[in-house]
């Protein structure tokens, strides 16, 4: 009876690893696709502006790039009044940007569809302790203490360690990153506090407030702000390192698949509302119908003018 029994049992271990793997893969395509969706927005958004814009006037002769400014040039001054007055109008610009209902829109509708899979999906993701030791450092990665101490370390190293400019200006790379982390970091999580207190959701564990998921809004608040200094190729790495610690509150049991959805929608809105129009590329993740079924097609568009096409 029990010889009969173990190739059954291996065949169940079998498929519940499958099963586990094919969790994270959803997890990690719901959350990298919401600043996809984004993006693809205003990416439309940009070409169809180009397409007007080249039926009503002749294209103009192209500008000297030294001539072009900053789509969000470095701020003149990034001291304590400076941040004070920029975060009070990113709380404006909030709700003033396309954007933000866009991702914030995409994000709900991915958390009601991943609402009936909350249980499962954590009940799946719960391993061995080889795979809690893979998933236990991002508890710490995505608080908000580990976030604000990198955004104030970047700030202090630019404001204080790097030389003035020669008009003794303390603006720099440094402090500009650090500037704006910080910024994305006071927003989103008077955001996210606001939402976990006003809807008061248990977690998994029954306490108080999961809904969304402060870990999943400071990280990819985080990894929003450094794709649009970097562009989204350098800032895949970070993007990837968001979605590891949304995973995490998974499998840490902490929090539920819709949580960390809506998290990072509320993340992203907000690092793109401090920085703005911040980079140099848009990214565009779209699906297109195929024999059999369908493709994501990833589209290119530069904001210098230049047409879209696909990667």
């Amino acid at each position: 009876m029990c010889m009969g029994q173990r190739p059954i049992r291996k065949r169940e271990d079998r498929y519940s690893m499958r099963t586990k793997q094919l969790q994270i893969l959803a997890v990690l395509a719901l959350t990298l696709g919401i600043p996809a969706a984004g993006r693809a927005q205003e990416s439309t958004s940009e070409t169809s502006n180009n397409v007007v814009s080249s039926q009503a006037v002749p294209p103009a002769p192209p500008a000297d790039p030294s001539q072009q400014g900053d789509v969000h040039p470095t701020p003149a001054h990034t001291g304590f009044a400076a941040l004070t007055h920029s975060t009070w109008d990113d709380f404006k610009a909030f709700p003033r940007r396309k954007s933000t209902w866009v991702i914030l829109g995409v994000g709900a509708g991915m958390a009601a569809l991943a609402h009936p899979a909350d249980d499962n999906v954590n009940a799946r993701l719960v391993g061995s302790k080889a795979v809690n030791r893979f998933w236990a450092p991002g508890k710490f990665l995505g608080a908000a203490y580990t976030q604000a101490a990198v955004s104030v370390g970047l700030y202090t190293v630019g404001r204080y360690a790097v030389a003035p400019a020669p008009d003794g200006s303390r603006t720099n790379k440094w402090s500009h990153m650090g500037f704006d982390l910080l910024r994305a970091q006071l927003v989103s999580q008077a955001f996210v506090h606001g939402a976990k207190y006003a809807i008061r959701r248990d977690r998994p564990t029954g306490e108080c407030c999961s809904f969304p998921s402060g870990h999943a809004t400071t990280a990819f608040a985080a990894a929003s702000v450094i794709e649009r200094h970097f562009g989204y190729r350098m800032a895949m790495p970070t993007l990837l390192a968001a979605t590891y610690v949304a995973t995490s509150r998974l499998h840490d049991n902490r929090h539920f698949l819709s949580d960390v959805i809506f998290g990072a929608a509320i993340g992203t809105a907000t690092g793109w509302t401090v920085v703005g129009r911040h980079g140099r590329s848009s990214y565009a993740l779209r699906p297109v119908p195929v024999p059999g079924g369908v493709a994501l097609e990833l589209t290119h568009v530069d904001r210098g003018g230049s047409h879209p096409g696909p990667m």
